[in-house]
C-alpha cells in the first residue's frame, strides 16, 4: 500500500477494507501525519482499515480546526467513492486522535452531526494556552490569549453534547501531560459501560515511534545482537499500543 494525497488528506486504502479510521495527530506533529505516525497508521491499514490522516496547523481556534478537518474528511470520502477506491457500502468509521487530536475528535462529536462507531483517544491533552504554549506567559499584553473553546468549555461540551457512545481512552505510564483520567470520568458518567480506559507502558510520544534501520553485516556479531535488542525495546511500547487498538477495534482479530 502506498500513501495517496487526496483532498488535503493522506490516505491508505487496503484491499477489502473492514472499516475507516479518521486520524488526527498532536499539535506540532499533525502537519505530516503520514510521516510522524507512519508505523502506527500503516499497521492499522494492514489490519484492513482505510486510514484517512488529516493534517492541520494549530491555532487558538480549535472549533474552526475541528470544522475544517471534518470538512476535509467528508471531501476525501466523496473522492474515494468517486474514484472507486472503495465501494459504496457500510463501513464503520472510527475517530483516532493523539494529544490535541483527541480534543478535535471530542469537538467533532459534540458540535457536529457525525456517524461514528467509536473513538480511540490517546494521551488526551486539554491544557490552557498559557500551559500548552510556553511563550504565551512571556508576552507582555493585557489581552487574554486562550484556546476556543477553553478547557472548561470543552469539558462542558463533552459532558452535555458528545454523541459518540463507544470510546477507548489510552494513557501511558510515563506521561506527565496526559489528562485522560478526568475525561474518563466525564465519558463514563455520560455513557456508563461504553467507555474503556487503559494505561500502557510508554510516554506521550510513544505513538510517534519511528522505523529504525539496522543493517546486519555479512556475519552476525554481538553488535548486531545489541542492535536487534535495542530495536525491540524501542518498538515494545508501540507494539503494545498497536495490539490494544486492534483488539478494541476488532475483538475477534486476536492482535
Amino acid at each position: 500500500m502506498d500513501w495517496k494525497e487526496i483532498s488535503r488528506n493522506w490516505v491508505l486504502v487496503p484491499r477489502n477494507p473492514i472499516g475507516i479510521i479518521h486520524f488526527l495527530g498532536g499539535a506540532f506533529v499533525a502537519t505530516a501525519p503520514h510521516i510522524t505516525y507512519r508505523l502506527l497508521l500503516e499497521h492499522l491499514a494492514e489490519k484492513g482499515y482505510v486510514v484517512v490522516a488529516t493534517p492541520f496547523v494549530n491555532t487558538l481556534d480549535h472549533t474552526e480546526i475541528a470544522k475544517t478537518v471534518l470538512l476535509n474528511f467528508d471531501r476525501v470520502m466523496e473522492r474515494l467513492y468517486e474514484y472507486s477506491l472503495i465501494r459504496r457500502q457500510y463501513l464503520p468509521i472510527y475517530g483516532v486522535g493523539h494529544s490535541m487530536g483527541c480534543k478535535l475528535h471530542l469537538l467533532i462529536g459534540s458540535l457536529f452531526e457525525v456517524e461514528r462507531a467509536g473513538n480511540i483517544l490517546i494521551s488526551f491533552n486539554n491544557y490552557a494556552a498559557k500551559e500548552a504554549i510556553p511563550l504565551v506567559e512571556q508576552l507582555n499584553t493585557t489581552v487574554n490569549i486562550e484556546f476556543t473553546p477553553t478547557p472548561q468549555e470543552t469539558n462542558r461540551l463533552v459532558q452535555e453534547n458528545y454523541k459518540v457512545r463507544r470510546n477507548l481512552l489510552i494513557q501511558f505510564s510515563n506521561d506527565t501531560i496526559d489528562q485522560s483520567t478526568a475525561l474518563s470520568r466525564i465519558l463514563l458518567a455520560r455513557f456508563p459501560g461504553m467507555v474503556t480506559a487503559q494505561t500502557l507502558t510508554g510516554t506521550h510520544v510513544t505513538p510517534l515511534g519511528q522505523d529504525i534501520k539496522w543493517q546486519a553485516g555479512n556475519e552476525f556479531n554481538p553488535l548486531d545482537a545489541l542492535g536487534q535488542w535495542f530495536k525491540q525495546e524501542v518498538y515494545r511500547d508501540l507494539n503494545q499500543l498497536k495490539r490494544t487498538m486492534s483488539l478494541w477495534l476488532n475483538p475477534l482479530s486476536g492482535s
